[in-house]
């Protein structure tokens, strides 16, 4: 492995603040909006989900690329951050499965970002200051020059991002033995969420982010799955379109993070950018049906209005968030439709959520079964 070339880089944050470290990736310029992620674990399959598209990452864990990369790790064909902010940023790595360095990964997909910085400090500020744009740069010193770049930046508020990481055309994939046929409105949708389906005896067909709903019923699903995905849910109205439609014709149907934020808004329940969000794999969750508690994946800037939701006369509430008592979970009482706002596929993350799977192919089999009376 060649050793990267380290130069001086420098982090501005939108109120003004100015983090100076080492580079790391490639030597360049890179913006979106900043946020931490809690993980002790799993970063390339962080650094690869779609809904990070669009932000600049700081791994509050202290050592990255320790233990290097492979293919199976990965949740979509790319990296999806515009860039990353860590303490510690190792170019070697000891795991003998590892099929290259962290830095060679970043500089083949073009990733800007900067190490040994005070992430301690930057966390507290951010906690407090809220979620905001930056730009990370490894080839431009100048402040003033920072500070354009960085005005360039779009606010995620209002922001469409489903078209940038969806497929761009619609693919298949098959388990061995198949039971059912779950259309996937991909959102952003993240490789294990496929993989779970597919485990389960589930064919599934993902349709990019803007297919109309009559389109993806000629494949006569008998569900529909609405995908994670990154920016505003109130900026995505084609998937909302389309939901409003699966729900009228009352197919089966589950939703995970953006697509729990699409179920609401199809029923209009309005949601709203949070001050920082929830991501990590360590966010605890009750689920008020069954009384238990899990240990959750989670990855969004936004959430569904809580007041709204309770008054609604269709929707009940599932799930709460322990930390915060934002909503999780919800599900139509009279529709065969529910959503979590958190990751159950977890990866990376604790598997106490992947019962969520088996819960929405109960609700497939049940809609077969009335289908055959």
């Amino acid at each position: 492995m060649k050793k990267h070339t380290i130069t001086e880089a420098i982090l501005l944050l939108e109120d003004g603040t100015v983090y100076k470290g080492k580079s790391l990736g490639k030597i360049g310029t890179s913006g979106g909006e900043l946020c931490f992620n809690t993980g002790m674990t799993g970063y390339q399959e962080i650094f690869t989900d779609p809904s990070y598209f669009g932000q600049v990452v700081v791994n509050t864990v202290s050592h990255v690329g320790n233990y290097g990369v492979q293919v199976e790790e990965v949740e979509s064909d790319r990296v999806q951050i515009s860039a990353l902010v860590c303490k510690d940023f190792s170019q070697y790595y000891s795991r003998k499965t590892a099929e290259g360095s962290l830095q060679d990964y970043f500089e083949k997909a073009g990733i800007v970002g900067i190490c040994e910085i005070d992430t301690r400090s930057l966390v507290r500020h951010i906690r407090d200051k809220g979620a905001m744009n930056a730009v990370v740069s490894s080839e431009i010193t100048d402040i003033e020059e920072l500070r354009k770049r960085l005005s360039e930046v779009p606010s995620m508020a209002g922001l469409e991002l489903s078209s940038k990481v969806s497929t761009p055309e619609v693919y298949d994939l098959q388990p061995e033995d198949i039971k059912y046929r779950v259309a996937v409105l991909d959102l952003g949708v993240k490789r294990n969420s496929l993989h779970n389906f597919m485990q389960r005896g589930c064919e599934v067909k993902v349709f990019p982010y803007n297919t109309p709903f009559e389109e993806m019923e000629k494949w006569n699903p008998d569900g529909y799955f609405i995908s994670n995905g990154p920016g505003d849910p109130a900026a995505t109205q084609v998937a909302v379109d389309s939901v409003k439609q699966i729900l009228e014709k009352e197919r089966p149907m589950f939703g995970i993070c953006m697509g729990h934020q699409i179920l609401a808004h199809a029923n209009g329940v309005q949601t709203y950018k949070m001050h920082n969000g929830h991501r990590g794999l360590n966010h605890p969750v009750k689920n008020l049906i069954t009384g238990r508690s899990e240990i959750t994946s989670q990855n969004h800037g936004f959430v569904v209005d809580a007041d709204q939701l309770l008054s609604h006369p269709d929707l009940e509430v599932t799930h709460i968030n322990l930390n915060d008592n934002t909503i999780e979970g919800m599900r139509m009482k009279n529709k065969p439709a529910f959503s979590v706002q958190y990751h159950p596929e977890s990866s990376p993350g604790p598997h106490d959520s992947e019962y969520l799977f088996d819960d929405f192919v109960a609700l497939l089999e049940e809609s077969k079964n009335k289908i055959k009376l």
